[in-house]
């Protein structure tokens, strides 16, 4: 194919086919069993990298360093990747449509979708312990003790925050740079999920993993937030009131959205590893009950199709 063409891959047109092929297909479990998902190749990428350069008996600003370093690696691998097989498709007939498979591997509507239904349908068949693991799946909060309203807002805040992470802004980074752009942003995601925290012996090191997510999500995050509000048809009061309220800069957005457009208060407390942690409410309404997961699940999909129209219109407008 010529590489006149391909150059637009990196915009609409590429992360438009991305998407649709994605929701076709998402990552067969077949398949994983015989190939793990390239984020698992990521994580043990930098988890080993952690384990060698986080040393606890270095200076502080050789750990920093380090860290840097770690998601420069990383991301820089990732984004060198992307390139090449950028490049091959651009060599190839059917290019086009490797292009839009490859870039299924950084985009996660189809499992999020997956993943929070499989907690609706244990909490619609009364099956709370069912509905406490399946939610498990997707926080990092603790459920054992959850009731079945603490398991919908643990969902419905899954879901918000995810639709940024797995789908918004792996598509905008698409369209803005192609395979390079998409595979870069899973790395910086995957290493702020695995070291960018606060506690002691991640604060240090994984310092340049939370502020490099940051940034790659301050657009995204807040077109997710629209997109809710959009796809509820209410919702953007809330969240432009309440998304500062998030100790992330960028979380609070499609969370606060989705409170408002569902008519409902998430977060609150919620315990960690056994601490009980205070964290802001979103919304004014009551706390959600079990039937609002499949409202959310419903929000969620008008939200995408509002994604994909807009990048439709992108890529309508790049051919014009």
């Amino acid at each position: 194919m010529p590489l006149e063409l391909a150059a637009a891959w990196p915009g609409a047109l590429g992360a438009l086919g991305g998407l649709a092929a994605e929701a076709a297909l998402g990552y067969p479990a077949a398949l994983h069993r015989r190939l793990p998902h390239p984020v698992v190749w990521l994580g043990t990428a930098i988890s080993g990298l952690e384990r060698r350069w986080n040393r606890p008996d270095w200076t502080p600003a050789l750990r920093r360093a380090l860290g840097v370093a770690t998601v420069a690696l990383v991301a820089g691998v990732a984004a060198l990747a992307g390139w090449l097989l950028q490049r091959l498709c651009a060599a190839l007939p059917f290019g086009l449509v490797l292009f839009a498979l490859l870039a299924t591997l950084g985009l996660a509507q189809r499992s999020l979708f997956e993943h929070v239904a499989a907690v609706r349908d244990a909490l619609t068949g009364g099956d709370l312990p069912a509905a406490r693991a399946a939610v498990g799946m997707i926080v990092g909060r603790d459920v054992a003790n959850l009731d079945a309203s603490e398991v919908a807002a643990a969902g419905l805040e899954s879901l918000a925050e995810s639709f940024n992470d797995g789908v918004v802004a792996p598509a905008f980074w698409l369209a803005v740079a192609g395979l390079p752009g998409l595979f870069a942003y899973k790395a910086i995601n995957t290493a702020d999920s695995l070291i960018g925290h606060m506690e002691p012996r991640w604060r240090t090191f994984g310092w340049a993993a939370a502020r490099t997510d940051d940034l790659a999500n301050l657009a995204p995050a807040r077109l997710a937030g629209l997109l809710i509000a959009l796809a509820g048809g209410r919702g953007l009061r809330t969240m432009l009131r309440d998304a500062s309220k998030h100790a992330s800069p960028n979380a609070g957005w499609p969370e606060a959205a989705m409170a408002g457009a569902l008519g409902r208060t998430l977060g609150g407390t919620a315990s960690y590893d056994g601490l009980r942690v205070d964290r802001p409410t979103f919304g004014d309404g009551p706390a959600p009950e079990p039937t609002d997961l499949a409202r959310g699940l419903t929000l969620y999909r008008r939200a995408c199709v509002l994604l994909w129209l807009l990048i439709g219109l992108g890529a309508f407008a790049w051919r014009l």
